[in-house]
């Protein structure tokens, strides 16, 4: 059976804050065993999306990138992902946008609901670890991420979008 939720979390430990998706999702599974509900989820990590990651999306209900980005809002920002118009180049690297168009043109379906977390990240210079403000960051987006999971429809997740300092709990909205 396919979990109906996927996080999926990008990033490469060897290039300092680049690391925040990957540790973020360490946290989350730990924490996620430690509950009743670790069978409503699977989580994936790699250093970058690719095509073959849309296959990953299929029969899912949520999908929840984490990464770490250079220009994101501190401590971190959560929004919904939307298919971008650009053309696919099939490269490497994609973004969670960029997947999505993949998935509508492969499978000929809307995909699931998607949202991204991304941690605000200092330094990514290979060999470095995590930066001391990014360490601060990532507790932020454990306690939110914990607050996701224990909430995980689209709809609540829709109303929070967008959130960066304002607290909001999820059982308000």
């Amino acid at each position: 059976m396919i979990a109906p939720v996927l996080i999926f979390a990008i990033g490469n430990e060897s290039r300092g804050d680049d690391a925040l998706g990957v540790k973020l999702l360490r946290e989350l599974d730990s924490w996620l065993k430690a509950g009743s509900c670790y069978e409503q989820f699977e989580l994936l990590e790699d250093f970058q999306l690719q095509i073959e990651h849309v296959m990953d999306m299929k029969d899912r209900r949520l999908v929840l990138f984490m990464d770490a980005g250079i220009d994101t809002s501190a401590p971190f920002t959560f929004y919904r992902a939307k298919a971008n118009e650009e053309q696919v180049l099939y490269s490497h690297a994609l973004a969670p946008e960029s997947l999505l168009k993949v998935f509508e043109q492969f499978y000929t379906e809307k995909p699931p609901d998607v949202f991204i977390l991304c941690i605000r990240g200092e330094q990514f210079e290979l060999g470095e670890g995590l930066s001391a403000q990014s360490e601060v960051s990532l507790a932020s987006a454990f306690e939110f991420g914990k607050l996701l999971l224990t909430n995980p429809m689209a709809a609540k997740w829709e109303n929070i979008c967008n959130y960066e300092e304002k607290r909001t709990s999820l059982a308000d909205n």
